[in-house]
């Protein structure tokens, strides 16, 4: 070979060389193109949210878009959700505990009831913009004629009551997931952040028929706020997967609320899915904040539960003074590529058959990098980053929550786990 030709033969290696060391990279408008594309093909679903208690302030409309940041925005509304691609929605009917008592249940029912009737009401009022969902079909559904797709959970059993019939009611008026218990132990199981009593019950007899029940209506049991003991009882006795709605893990933030590996792995053994949290408390460990935290107890103190709070005029007052506490003694959010982290950690010990996303947007979830809900495909973008593939990005938005959802309705039609 010729000096000139062997010359011309090396550079052309070395360019090719370079090209595999070198890849180009992908420009930030490029990846979002490519986010976006991805969310058109598949079903995005977020399933835990407190915007339900917004929908009965008569001030705010959720068929309105709101500002970002902007106070009273709140972090959902209907065409923000359009705008990040966010395809379905578990609204959450959130009733803090009471008293375990004739008259708590009867108030704690009450409300329960409010908030259901609220967000059917929203699906009435806006019928081009959202559909109240009952089943996975109707979310894919809802999808394709262009809609947003409205499920409905309840956060904290305690308006079942010690009744079974009053779950059904429920599940007759669209409730699709039930989190057992909130921040206080009640009579279905223990929580998770109650040690009042330091004994870990876990699981009562009721609460044991409550999960017979939920997989007899087809209900998804979902185990976020549940105590350790209390998730492994479960496990135990139901037929059908289950959830952690909005929770993350512990082995990156030690938090009682978090899920252990020993936990994610029986979540995996039990084909259930755990929906990541975007409350930061929940991704890092929070610096000490002693101002801001007796803060919060004087203004807990002042005002009691504010679920049993119906004067609008009162909960608006509250609200502002949270603000006010919050623009005082702001906190150390944690960011978007923290929830990524903790979606790895979930598919390196669990797979990726067992991770989704639930925010608790207006209910605390709040990260940086993706803060409200137009925000939703950053997290798209992340994932790609970190070199996931579209199909698994759709199991990790939707595929993985609908596959439980199927086969909970699937077991109560007498199939079997």
């Amino acid at each position: 070979m010729r000096k000139g030709a062997l010359f011309l033969f090396l550079l052309v290696v070395l360019f090719i060389a370079g090209l595999t060391a070198c890849p180009p990279e992908v420009s930030e408008k490029d990846l979002e193109a490519k986010a976006l594309a991805i969310h058109d093909r598949i079903l995005s679903v977020d399933t835990h949210c407190d915007t339900a208690s917004h929908l009965e302030d008569k001030n705010w409309d959720i068929g309105a878009r709101h500002e970002p940041g902007k106070k009273g925005s709140g972090q959902i509304d209907l065409p923000r959700m359009a705008e990040g691609r966010l395809d379905a929605q578990f609204f959450a009917v959130f009733v803090g505990q009471g008293p375990l008592s004739e008259d708590g249940y009867a108030k704690a029912r009450a409300n329960a009831l409010e908030e259901i009737q609220a967000i059917r009401i929203m699906c009435q009022k806006y019928p081009s913009l959202v559909g109240l969902a009952m089943s996975p079909e109707d979310a894919y559904r809802l999808k394709k004629d262009g809609k947003r797709a409205a499920f409905i959970g309840m956060e904290n059993g305690y308006p079942v009551d010690r009744n079974i019939d009053a779950l059904e009611e429920f599940y007759r008026l669209g409730v699709r997931y039930v989190t057992l218990c909130h921040s206080w132990d009640n009579d279905i199981c223990d929580s998770s952040t109650d040690r009042r009593n330091p004994e870990d019950k876990g699981l009562s007899d009721f609460g044991r028929e409550v999960v017979a029940a939920c997989n007899r209506l087809g209900v998804i049991v979902d185990i976020s706020h549940s105590s350790d003991k209390s998730f492994f009882d479960v496990l135990k006795v139901t037929k059908a997967p289950v959830i952690a709605s909005h929770s993350s893990c512990r082995a990156l933030c030690d938090n009682p609320r978090n899920l252990s590996d020993e936990m994610l792995r029986a979540l995996r053994a039990n084909g259930g899915v755990i929906q990541i949290c975007f409350v930061s408390e929940y991704l890092r460990k929070p610096q000490p904040n002693p101002e801001r935290d007796k803060a919060m107890r004087e203004l807990e103190a002042k005002f009691g539960s504010f679920q049993d709070i119906k004067d609008e005029a009162t909960r608006k007052s509250i609200w502002e003074e949270i603000e006010a506490l919050e623009e005082k003694f702001p906190g150390e959010k944690a960011t978007l590529k923290d929830v990524v982290d903790h979606i790895d950690h979930v598919v390196k010990v669990a797979g990726v058959d067992c991770v989704g996303i639930g925010t608790d947007f207006d209910g605390g979830g709040e990260v940086e990098g993706c803060n409200e809900v137009s925000q939703m495909f950053r997290i798209t973008e992340e994932l790609l980053r970190r070199g996931y593939s579209e199909e698994d990005i759709g199991k990790i938005w939707g595929g993985n929550t609908m596959r439980v959802f199927n086969k909970v309705i699937e077991v109560s039609k007498g199939g079997r786990n």
